[in-house]
């Protein structure tokens, strides 16, 4: 059913932003101490996946204060020059995975980065090979939302946005990559990395959130009891005088904050029976996305699966153009 309201409510929908005075300073120190705790060089390390038509390398960078970060990179293979790049970021509780999983943006001929999420990869689906380290510190709801709520500077998704920065750095200084041509997209949980990503990085040449998690907590967690922003709402059944706090923290981590600065273009894309990313939130992100040139694929009968394999066509060809449409723009 719809779990939401009528789509001419949400295409109008713009609430207002509770954003804290220290924002962009917050991120800014986020992003230049991530940037200067990279001490090594990532790895690009030959990988064999039995794959004849892609090459396919384990990577390993520094991410948040240096801690590694792993991930795949996928490229067609006898392909010549400098090409764009996908920067991929994954859905709650996955993993990398194995390459083979991960063919559609190698085929479309583009430089693929597939980054694993920190502390994730057993949710029975993609394995993942990325600690971590951090301690929590304070006490939390199972799962990774409520890790390190009580302060937004140990907050867990402070240290998986600033992996996310990083991985853009890392595909931008690679020689196979063009670095006016870096996308970053992902699904729910990946798609939230990936406006928070086109928020603090500049220069994207576009952005693809799918159904992006990560948004206006407030109305997600006063319309939906669905994991994983149920962990909230089973965190403050038990803390009830820790919401005024965990919303403090939570401003510093909203797409709809990102989605204001962001500058590439995009595409996003919502499903009206959503319970798990209810539509609300993601209009609510999409109708503050400062960038021209945005557009979002409306999914009217399906859940938080989105629009799978059909949206996954809309944004090859969508990034096509768009693509397309900046080199000729260039000349």
């Amino acid at each position: 059913m719809l779990v939401d309201w009528p789509l001419d409510r949400l295409r109008d929908y713009l609430p207002a932003r509770d954003e804290p005075t220290d924002f962009d300073d917050f991120w800014a120190l986020t992003v230049k101490e991530a940037r200067a705790a990279a001490r090594w060089p990532a790895r690009f390390v030959p990988y064999d996946a039995g794959l004849s038509t892609v090459e396919v390398y384990d990577v390993m960078f520094p991410g948040f204060a240096g801690q590694p970060v792993r991930g795949w990179f996928l490229l067609p293979r006898h392909a010549g020059g400098r090409l764009p790049c996908v920067v991929e970021y994954i859905g709650y509780g996955g993993g990398r995975g194995l390459p083979h999983d991960w063919l559609t943006w190698s085929a479309a001929g583009y430089a693929h980065l597939v980054m694993d999420t920190r502390g994730q990869g057993s949710n029975g689906k993609l394995v993942g090979d990325t600690p971590d380290p951090d301690p929590v510190g304070s006490p939390q709801a199972p799962g990774f939302l409520t890790r390190g709520i009580a302060d937004p500077h140990h907050y867990y998704y402070r240290r998986v946005f600033a992996d996310g920065v990083r991985a853009v750095d890392v595909v931008r200084a690679h020689p196979r990559v063009d670095p006016a041509r870096v996308v970053v997209t992902g699904g729910s949980q990946g798609g939230g990395i990936a406006l928070a990503v086109t928020g603090l990085v500049d220069g994207l040449a576009a952005a693809m959130p799918d159904v992006p998690f990560l948004c206006h907590y407030r109305r997600a967690v006063e319309i939906s009891d669905a994991l994983p922003y149920g962990e909230l709402v089973s965190y403050l059944k038990t803390r009830r005088g820790d919401a005024d706090q965990v919303f403090a923290t939570l401003r510093y981590f909203d797409g709809m904050n990102f989605a204001a600065r962001a500058r590439a273009p995009a595409l996003f894309s919502v499903a009206l029976m959503d319970n798990v990313c209810p539509p609300s939130t993601i209009f609510a992100a999409y109708n503050h996305y400062a960038a021209s040139g945005k557009d979002i694929v409306v999914w009217p009968y399906s859940g938080h699966e989105g629009g799978a394999g059909m949206q996954r066509a809309e944004q090859i060809r969508w990034l096509r153009d768009v693509l397309a449409g900046a080199d000729a723009s260039s000349l």
